[in-house]
């Protein structure tokens, strides 16, 4: 019933604003299309100002645009920073749509910047907590062995945090690394990492930029309780066959595209791979059998039959190898000689968009995603095999509708078929190892949503929207009943239902609302507030501090309940008159229903009763975070600063329910403060140098608080939870950038770059985390385990055909 009222609501809202736009029927909509002039991408965040009546909008994220005129003919000026401005005279008379090209200013210093953003987007814009980087600004960050990494570039943004060097994924606004969607081209990726986390899994070459959501979350996003980091990639060139790539010493990469039917029909396929098996052979013994390699693919197709349809296909593969020479399997109680982790994504998005007319588009995207990792020892004994599948099949379709410049109205429908197949434990064919087969989830997730942004006034407009989503649990499965006067425990389990196939087992759901406000004090400053409610159905169960790329992922049923954050922020914003420098700061504070943390001594991987492992209570973030921001000249880069705070309190009805006796504590990524800068200089158009320096104080963690000797065995005695802390976090690196050539030899062909960086450039040896060694006959110190105490340099070149 929600889904079918928030679709006449959207229906009855079309039909009010297609009643205005007829009210008013000597207005002719000027539409087109921005993109750049060597690669034919298209620019998003392009000002668009029809300089005659001094109307202006922004460009989209295909680059489109729209304004409705009356009949004659206006000069309309087209600007974005790092590309020479344009003004043409257009003569309307019917509907035109025009095909703008930009030239990149490449002798201009102040290209170089930390984002795609239009001059004073973060002022104008109703949004607030978005980061917009595209691939440019992201190439100018030094990085671990010289390897560009889209996600990682982003722990130097406030807000955005991560619990140690090299661990997987990153923490937003004291969320968890799985309350973050992470999207590419529309398509969910459940592990975005490379190597266990050290890096990205999402090849430069083929990303066009990246918007991080951490603060006003558009309605049109759901099912995560944190953040949204959306990855675009590029769109294929059009006019002509380009070969770049890159040659590394962690990774080599290669990427064609270019027109296979001219102006119909173009493709880009890019190639990664990292195969470092013989590096580990040159060094010392013990790190010889040691495995670390991955590759990864894309490939996008775009075909456009006419100028009102538009069919993308993307598909990446991701695809990882790693392995220790020696280590154990704790989890299964397998003494394994050489575990060997496996872990595979595979997407697919098909994207049909349709200009039904010049204020209303249709678009259509059916996706399919599949995460599968695995972890197994090849021990004749002890062999076992330990995997699981996460598929996520969905379809969507959005809908939008511009009258003019005061009012953009969108809605949409999505369903998700999930199937979950939690851990599986295989025994090799001489092994010891007893099987263990944990039966299968399914659930459907729906959810539909309407939004409009309204612009009250010059100084004020409104983005306001209303989500639904509802869970859909079905079998076959079983379902528990447990007593009611005692934990959840097998040992509590009265009785046992059975669903057939398809039958709905358990539904959850409700409405999520979405607002913000941005009010302009004056030119080149203002203020913003929001509120959004996020829903999550799919969560990742770990009792470790970095999320293993085996964790158990896990559906919400009737016993884990849905993840539900209500977040309300406040954000100043101010621009000098030029746009060359940016200040910002914003207050956020956030309520977390239903947060999950494992119980003392869970083992989470392969209990039947996984709801009897974990724990369920509140959450509260609350955190001030600071950027300023200089955009042009010979130094270009911002310095942030952040203080925030993650706590949690989970006060069940039976002292088994309860942690630190049900009193609020810090949760494992809760880190005070955190400082960042990355600076960028450019003494001329061929050299670049870049520094980072991130600082931010240590994680909880929880130490010892003294030892018992049972049996001659020492014991270690633990209290309270993450009550310590590891020692605080600082590092500095450093790059330096040399072009062949850029814009002096146009004609030439190959143009080359060579990058050397050196990451951790004083060799400061971080503490990744602390563990005590305990001994009969005296308590020792405590010992510090850092993943990278040295000083790493690379050399990389980069080519591009």
């Amino acid at each position: 019933m929600p889904i079918r009222l928030l679709g006449l609501i959207f229906f009855l809202l079309i039909c009010r604003q297609t009643t205005r736009a007829q009210d008013n029927p000597s207005s002719i909509p000027f539409t087109g299309y921005v993109r750049d002039a060597a690669s034919g991408e298209p620019i998003q965040g392009v000002n668009v100002f029809v300089i005659d009546n001094r109307k202006g909008v922004m460009t989209g994220k295909d680059g489109f645009f729209v304004i409705p005129l009356a009949a004659g003919t206006y000069s309309v000026r087209f600007t974005h920073l790092g590309y020479r401005p344009i003004t043409v005279s257009i003569p309307i008379k019917e509907r035109v749509v025009q095909d703008i090209r930009l030239e990149s200013d490449a002798r201009d210093l102040e290209e170089l910047l930390v984002s795609t953003e239009a001059a004073d987007r973060n002022v104008r814009k109703v949004e607030l907590g978005v980061t917009r980087l595209n691939i440019k600004s992201i190439r100018q960050i030094p990085a671990f062995m010289g390897e560009v990494d889209v996600v990682r570039s982003l722990l130097l943004l406030p807000g955005v945090t991560s619990v140690g060097e090299g661990a997987p994924g990153f923490n937003v606004r004291g969320g968890n690394t799985d309350q973050n969607l992470i999207l590419v081209d529309d398509a969910p990726v459940f592990n975005p990492s490379h190597l266990m986390g050290f890096f990205s899994a999402f090849n430069p070459d083929a990303v066009r930029d990246v918007m991080l959501h951490r603060g006003g979350i558009a309605p049109g996003y759901g099912g995560r309780a944190s953040s949204v980091l959306d990855v675009r990639l590029k769109e294929p060139e059009t006019e002509r066959w380009t070969l770049n790539g890159g040659i590394g010493l962690i990774s080599s990469r290669l990427t064609v595209e270019g027109p296979v039917v001219k102006n119909k029909l173009s493709a880009l396929a890019a190639f990664r791979g990292s195969f470092n098996d013989f590096l580990f052979k040159l060094g010392p013994k013990n790190l010889r059998d040691t495995k670390a390699n991955f590759y990864d693919g894309t490939l996008k197709a775009k075909f456009q039959p006419n100028e009102r349809q538009t069919f993308t296909y993307t598909g990446y593969l991701s695809h990882d190898v790693f392995k220790l020479a020696s280590d154990s399997l704790a989890s299964v109680e397998v003494n394994a000689s050489s575990t060997q982790y496996t872990y595979k994504t595979l997407n697919h998005t098909l994207k049909w968009n349709y200009s039904i007319s010049e204020k209303l588009n249709l678009s259509t995207a059916a996706i399919w995603s599949q995460y599968r990792p695995e972890s197994s020892s090849p021990d004749s004994s002890n062999a076992f095999r330990l995997t699981s599948r996460v598929e996520h099949r969905q379809l969507r379709t959005d809908l939008t509708f511009v009258q003019n410049e005061k009012h953009s109205l969108q809605g949409g429908l999505s369903i998700i078929d999930y199937r979950l197949e939690p851990n599986s434990l295989v025994p090799g064919p001489y092994s010891s190892v007893l099987p263990k087969l944990l039966p299968t989830e399914r659930a459907y997730e729906l959810a539909a949503y309407v939004q409009d942004e309204w612009k009250l006034a010059e100084a004020v407009s409104v983005l306001g929207g209303l989500r639904f989503s509802e869970l859909i649990n079905r079998g076959p499965g079983d379902v528990r009943t447990f007593a009611e006067n005692q934990p959840f425990s097998p040992n509590s389990i009265v009785s046992v239902r059975t669903y057939g196939a398809g039958e709905v087992s358990h539904r959850t759901g409700g409405l999520e609302p979405r607002l913000a406000l941005r009010f302009t004090l004056s030119e080149g400053q203002s203020i913003k507030a929001g509120y959004n409610r996020m829903r999550q159905y799919i969560h990742q169960i770990t009792n470790t501090t970095a999320a293993l790329p085996i964790s158990r992922w896990k559906l919400s049923d009737r016993y884990l309940k849905p993840q539900i954050a209500d977040q309300w922020s406040l954000g100043y914003f101010r621009n000098t008159a030029d746009n060359a420098y940016e200040l910002t700061a914003e207050v956020y504070y956030k309520i977390l229903q239903n947060a999950i943390d494992f119980k003392d001594g869970a083992d989470v991987l392969l209990s039947e009763v996984v709801e009897a492992e974990v724990l369920q209570g509140r959450g509260t973030a609350y955190g001030l975070e600071t950027q300023l921001r200089r955009n042009k000249g010979r130094l270009t880069g911002w310095v942030s600063y952040t203080y925030s705070r993650t706590l949690l309190t989970l006060n069940g009805r039976f002292p088994e329910e309860r942690i630190n006796g049900g009193r609020a504590y810090p949760a494992n990524f809760d880190k005070p403060h955190a400082m960042n800068a990355s600076l960028n200089y450019r003494p001329n158009v061929r050299v670049a140098v870049s520094f980072n320096y991130t600082y931010s104080t240590g994680r909880p963690m929880t130490q010892p608080y003294g030892k018992a000797v049972v049996g001659g065995v020492p014991l270690p005695i633990f209290l309270d939870r993450n009550q310590q802390r590891i020692p605080d976090y600082h590092r500095l690196d450093f790059s330096a950038q040399f072009d062949r050539d850029l814009s002096i030899k146009k004609t030439k062909r190959w143009q080359g770059s060579w990058i050397f960086s050196v990451y951790n450039v004083y060799g400061h040896r971080n503490a990744y985390s602390v563990f005590f060694r305990l001994d009969p006959r005296s308590f020792k110190d405590a010992y510090k385990l850092s993943v990278f105490g040295a000083a790493f340099p690379s050399l990389t070149y980069n080519f591009k055909y």
